[in-house]
């Protein structure tokens, strides 16, 4: 499938079935229990390099069983033949979307790309999406990491140019760069969002972060929500309150 007949696929989600619930968890056993926990329908779910580590391929394949659609958060940053056959993996695994570091440069992303659509797995292809920068890096950060003369926005956007010039299908980027990066790439890459944070909730390890509502306004097509779900003492009415809240964004109803 090619990217804008992907990119569009994933787009016609309905609003409300676009949130992916980080199920950030030490153990598979505990990362099934939360998906279970959210309640009837295919809800997308965000397996990390924490329960991925624990589990393995085994976890995916669970969840696929209880109808979750599967957001393989591992962060590719290897040279380019390790992307592209970690990437050829997740599509045989059958996941909904995996991620590329942009920093990994040009020819790791066009070969993860390259090894998606030379995968042999069953249905539509992942999508491929970029890491920017991550949302816990403030700008302190990045000039002891990488002292550069850029600033962090300026980061964010030559790399989100990087990466879909590369083949990537869209980006994984905090709601606060959002209106700059649709400014400097435009409104076709596929928009994935964490650091989201109902009204209220606790900010804990993020900086650049927004409300569900905000972040949809924003230009973000798929929001990552964690602890605001998952430490809900009813995370199902929490996913439902979130839902609730993205329904009538301008722009957005399906």
């Amino acid at each position: 499938m090619d990217r804008s007949r992907l990119i569009a696929q994933l787009r016609a989600v309905p609003v409300r079935r676009r949130v992916i619930t980080a199920l950030d968890v030490p153990t598979g056993r505990e990362a099934v229990s939360l998906a279970g926990s959210l309640g009837r329908g295919d809800h997308f779910v965000k397996v990390g390099l924490e329960v991925f580590s624990a589990a393995g391929p085994a976890v995916v394949e669970y969840l696929q069983g209880m109808h979750r659609r599967v957001f393989l958060d591992l962060k590719y940053h290897d040279i380019p033949n390790t992307v592209a056959s970690a990437a050829r993996v997740a599509a045989e695994l059958g996941v909904a979307m995996c991620t590329v570091h942009a920093a990994a440069g040009r020819a790791a992303m066009a070969a993860a790309a390259e090894g998606l659509a030379k995968a042999s797995g069953s249905g539509p292809r992942p999508a491929l999406l970029a890491v920017t920068i991550l949302t816990s890096m403030s700008e302190e950060d990045l000039a002891e990491t990488a002292p550069s003369p850029d600033s962090l926005s300026d980061r964010i956007d030559r790399l989100a140019r990087l990466a879909w010039d590369a083949g990537c299908d869209g980006l994984v980027c905090s709601a606060a760069d959002l209106p700059r990066l649709r400014a400097a790439v435009g409104p076709d890459p596929l928009v994935v969002t964490p650091g989201i944070r109902p009204a209220g909730a606790a900010v804990n390890d993020q900086h650049r972060i927004a409300t569900p509502r905000a972040a949809l306004d924003a230009g973000a097509d798929f929001l990552v929500v964690g602890r605001p779900i998952t430490r809900a003492a009813d995370p199902a009415a929490a996913l439902a309150a979130i839902a609730d809240e993205l329904a009538p964004a301008k722009g957005h109803d399906r």
